[in-house]
Formats: C-alpha cells, sequence, structure tokens
C-alpha cells in the first residue's frame, strides 16, 4: 500500500471496454516520514470517489483487482480509501479536516 495526493485527472474516450465507466486519477506518492511529495506521479483508478487534492491509500499489481469495480479488469493501481488522518509514533501528521 503507498499513501499519495491526487493531483489531477486523465480522460480518455477511447480505450478497453473493461475500463468503461471507470475514473482515472494521476496520484503523486507522499513520504510517510516528511509527508512531502515524493517519486514519480502515476495513474490509478478510483474505487472510492476520491477527488483532487484528496489524500488517499493506494494499491498495486494483483491488489487493484480486488474491489468491486475493478475485479477481472486491467488494473494495476487503485485508489481504496481517502484519508482522514495519520498518527505516526505518537504524532498526527496528517488530518484531513484542520
Amino acid at each position: 500500500m503507498q499513501i499519495g495526493k491526487v493531483k489531477g485527472t486523465v480522460v480518455s474516450t477511447n480505450k478497453s471496454e473493461k475500463l468503461h465507466g471507470l475514473k482515472l486519477l494521476i496520484v503523486k506518492p507522499i513520504s510517510l516520514e516528511t509527508f512531502e511529495e515524493k517519486g514519480d506521479v502515476f495513474v490509478a483508478i478510483d474505487a472510492v470517489g476520491a477527488g483532487e487534492g484528496e489524500v488517499v491509500m493506494c494499491v498495486g499489481g494483483s491488489s487493484s483487482r480486488q474491489t468491486s469495480i475493478t475485479e477481472n479488469k486491467p488494473v494495476d493501481q487503485s485508489i481504496i480509501a481517502i484519508i482522514d488522518s495519520i498518527d505516526l509514533n505518537g504524532s498526527r501528521i496528517f488530518e484531513k479536516f484542520r
């Protein structure tokens, strides 16, 4: 699992039939040690109704095909949760509603 921030959307009118109706979002990974953005962005299928600017939890590989909307679909990254808060070593490092 990986934590990231939704940075944008991808629109595709021509795609595999199995991807019709699925929302594609651009995610930038976040370091849990510093809570700063790091690494390359990636495209993920939104399984939970996330939006731009939200901090989300993503899974890749076969785990990304374990949601009800991604089962048996050609998916390699899925957003499986919108994060409300993160506590690390006794300190709150992120809270959605401040």
